[in-house]
């Protein structure tokens, strides 16, 4: 079942290693938005105490089990570049393997968001004509996000003026 998600003769390329810690802290982040205003509503209002527990628990369980899984999602992403098609990979429960043709890439996109920046990280997102193409590669160094830009933008219009 793995070769259908992951073919073994090609070497998949992996995330950069800072992209972990990037989800820790955004966990991190997820889990305070609702455990601190649980806490001073607990506080404020201690005759409904249970209220704010009830909230804390549910943003815990929400957060609780992406802590655990952020090791095993950070090992589930990879892509590979290929003859005439760009393989992206990922998920832990779900998991998902999409062929972008370079032929019908239309647009390729790297981002970087202040947390993504403080961490030396980017993102690479190719748009395609089909609106249900999910074909972002996140957790990359700036180097490989532009290697990666230039080369997929010159594969595609090499592809493309072909059709």
């Amino acid at each position: 079942m793995d070769d259908l998600f992951a073919p073994p003769q090609y070497e998949w390329k992996r995330l950069a290693p800072p992209y972990r810690t990037l989800r820790r802290i955004t966990t991190a982040i997820a889990a305070a938005v609702f455990v601190i205003p649980a806490v001073i509503f607990a506080v404020l209002l201690p005759q409904v105490w249970w209220i704010g527990l009830i909230v804390a628990v549910v943003g815990l369980a929400f957060t609780v089990p992406r802590w655990i899984l952020i090791e095993r999602h950070y090992r589930s992403w990879g892509y590979v570049e290929r003859e005439d098609d760009l393989y992206i990979t990922h998920g832990v429960m779900f998991r998902t393997l999409v062929a972008v043709p370079y032929g019908r890439m239309q647009l390729v996109e790297v981002e970087s968001g202040p947390l993504e920046r403080a961490f030396g990280l980017a993102h690479v997102t190719l748009v395609t004509a089909s609106a249900s193409t999910n074909a972002t590669i996140p957790g990359l160094v700036p180097d490989e996000a532009a290697r990666l830009r230039d080369t997929l933008t010159q594969l595609g219009e090499a592809h493309a003026s072909g059709l």
